[in-house]
């Protein structure tokens, strides 16, 4: 199975440098052009795909909508690819989070495996849930070209655990907009190759 993810256009919350997370908010008037472009790109440029997944928050939402319309597939909605909650720091810039959560800050709390901030999702529980979303995948989509409309941490966790292992899991990053094609399989009893590192720190 070949599937391709594309990071949702760009909402204001990313032209503002803001951590969105778990918040519902639609894309820009860049971030809906810069999709339409990418639509007529890959009808030009891409072998057809079989299937449209998305993230269930509007801005996947959305940038599938557009996708949807120029490759003639239903969008079909995955929870398990939705973003990352990073709880108090939802809505907030770096300084703002930083200003206002010194000592969670000081620990670089989004950083750290086993731990986020408050009322949010640890990376760990993140790679656990995009993981069991990508082998539901490869057991039931055999054989076919997917493509996913997803988010910046979904992506980073797709790469680390289908291909790249997690190394330079903190430093890559998949633009608004951006493409990642991975091949998933079961001939060689599934579809995760990394698991990341067992140290617990950040």
């Amino acid at each position: 199975m070949e599937l391709v993810v594309i990071r949702h256009g760009e909402t204001q919350a990313n032209a503002e440098g803001r951590y969105q997370g778990a918040l519902d908010i639609g894309l820009n008037e860049s971030g809906q052009r810069h999709i339409a472009r990418l639509a007529d790109e890959v009808v030009a440029t891409q072998a057809p795909f079989d299937r449209l997944l998305a993230s269930p928050l509007l801005r996947t939402r959305e940038s599938a909508a557009i996708l949807s319309r120029q490759l003639g597939l239903p969008v079909e909605l995955v929870p398990a690819f939705r973003e990352r909650d990073v709880g108090l720091f939802e809505g907030l810039t770096q300084v703002e989070a930083r200003t206002r959560y010194p000592e969670l800050w000081a620990r670089n709390i989004t950083r750290r495996w086993a731990e986020s901030p408050p009322g949010g999702e640890t990376i760990d529980e993140v790679i656990a849930r995009v993981s069991q979303g990508l082998t539901e995948l490869v057991s039931t989509m055999q054989g076919e070209r997917i493509l996913l409309v997803a988010h910046g941490v979904v992506a980073k966790v797709i790469r680390a655990v289908t291909m790249a292992g997690f190394d330079d899991f903190f430093e890559w990053q998949l633009p608004n907009g951006g493409m990642l094609s991975v091949r998933l399989s079961l001939a060689d009893g599934g579809p995760l190759r990394f698991s990341r590192p067992l140290d617990g720190g950040d």
